[in-house]
């Protein structure tokens, strides 16, 4: 029974970051201006590689159990599996979104792709 409660809870906890991953290739997709099934495909392709990089990551650092699905969820979450195209798309989204322009909109997107690049583990 405990086996079947950890695999569950590691599921939701996979699924969730499975979700803020999905958020930031939106985000990459916005930013790319892309619609239709060119991007619901660049999303999914997106989250794949996601996944895949944090999952490398974490096996990497010979993670396991509760250890590694929490550190693939962090990495999921922060978008630190992202490549550095989707990461500086979402980051290009974001300051758009704020109303950046000029020198504060190329600041931030520089400082965002850099918080992006240092948040991988």
């Amino acid at each position: 029974m405990k086996p079947l409660i950890v695999a569950a809870a590691a599921a939701l906890l996979a699924s969730h970051g499975a979700l803020a991953a999905s958020a930031a290739c939106e985000d990459a997709a916005t930013g790319k201006k892309l619609a239709g099934a060119a991007r619901t495909s660049f999303v999914k392709k997106c989250d794949e590689d996601a996944a895949a990089a944090c999952e490398a990551k974490a096996a990497e650092k010979k993670l396991s159990g509760a250890a590694r699905t929490s550190f693939v969820t962090k990495c999921a979450a922060d978008g630190s599996g992202l490549s550095a195209d989707s990461a500086a798309a979402a980051c290009e989204t974001r300051a758009v979104a704020k109303k950046l322009a000029g020198a504060a909109h190329d600041s931030f997107v520089k400082k965002c792709v850099t918080d992006v690049a240092g948040a991988a583990p």
